[in-house]
């Protein structure tokens, strides 16, 4: 906060097209009136989600509008105003194919989140679950029935939105089964309210990458440095091999994961350890070494905290290390003891939606 922009003592107010109403906001601040929120301070990183109903019909319109006026000090008075118009249609194909899997995503969360404080864990576990069937059930009630049979329906821009359910479901915010210290949920809630969309998708579904290759990629120049350009991997355990090495990115932690059987070449020129059994326990950082490898991985590593608020922590985890739970709690498609794979919750979706 010594050096990022911030405002302060800002109001936001919200306004949209005739025939449309806000009626619920979600995020930190204070409802003043309606339409005019108050922020004790305002930031590039903070997220608001808004929810809205039609009043009156839209039959002889063609576009509707919603416009964000945010008044702030930043050592002088400045006004912001963003505006957005979109188009009016009475087709569900059109609505489907313009979806925004990940604005959903983020509303939900911040939904889900006060369904557990006004009500229970319990009653936001199960809006989100609902959430995923009566977005399938409904697409599927746009297609024909013989497309139907056999497969569970849905439509390309929703594609990823069980899986992130799931990861919402598995996350230390909502997850049940799991001791989770309040801390930890609280804190999981209040990223759910205030992260940008790009932002808590990451921490609920984390970016995972296979580095034991990473000179073996193809570069792209970021300001001064090479950055790799490497493939992002399903959070399974079926991705993670013994004989590799994966750099997992949850945004506020970085894991590199280093599997009992890595390349020596891997382990001697990033980690500057001599063996897997050499690697120091607790280690937090990488060292500065002259070569490829060591330089690949720190431009990569560089490139991912570009531009993120608060940084993040790193940590280095043995396949033999106690911490390799911390690593493996993130693989959201695998099966626990007390939650399902994604497999098996694609099929309870399924099965809910026909019935």
């Amino acid at each position: 906060y010594l050096t990022r922009k911030i405002g302060f003592e800002a109001v936001m107010r919200i306004r949209c097209t005739k025939g449309l109403s806000i009626h619920t906001f979600h995020g930190n601040f204070f409802v003043r009136s309606t339409d005019l929120l108050s922020l004790p301070n305002v930031n590039p990183d903070a997220a608001f989600g808004m929810q809205m109903s039609i009043e009156d019909s839209l039959v002889d319109t063609n576009t509707v509008c919603f416009q964000a006026a945010l008044l702030y000090t930043s050592s002088e008075r400045r006004i912001r105003v963003h505006t957005l118009c979109l188009p009016v249609t009475n087709q569900l194909s059109e609505i489907y194919a313009g979806a925004d899997q990940q604005a959903i995503i983020g509303l939900l969360a911040k939904m889900a989140v006060d369904r557990s404080v006004s009500s229970s864990l319990s009653d936001a576990r199960e809006a989100l679950i609902n959430a995923a069937m009566d977005a399938l059930a409904s697409f599927g009630n746009t297609i024909p029935p013989a497309q139907r049979i056999g497969s569970l329906p849905i439509c390309y821009t929703l594609r990823m939105i069980p899986t992130f359910i799931l990861a919402l479901l598995k996350s230390k915010a909502f997850r049940v089964g799991v001791n989770t210290p309040l801390d930890d949920r609280v804190f999981g809630m209040q990223q759910c309210k205030s992260l940008p969309v790009g932002q808590l998708l990451k921490s609920v579904y984390a970016d995972l990458y296979p580095v034991h290759g990473i000179e073996k990629y193809n570069t792209e120049k970021k300001g001064d440095i090479l950055v790799p350009k490497l493939p992002l991997l399903h959070l399974s355990s079926a991705n993670i091999d013994r004989t590799g090495v994966y750099l997992m990115d949850t945004f506020d932690t970085i894991y590199l994961y280093v599997g009992s059987g890595a390349p020596q070449d891997f382990v001697r020129e990033v980690l500057d350890a001599p063996s897997f059994t050499a690697i120091p326990e607790g280690m937090i950082d990488l060292p500065e070494l002259e070569n490829e490898k060591s330089e690949m991985m720190r431009n990569f590593i560089t490139d991912l905290l570009d531009n993120r608020p608060g940084g993040a922590s790193f940590y280095v985890i043995r396949d033999d290390s106690k911490r390799r739970l911390q690593f493996f709690e993130h693989m959201v498609e695998d099966r626990s003891e007390s939650s399902m794979s994604l497999y098996e919750f694609l099929q309870h979706l399924q099965k809910q939606v026909k019935s």
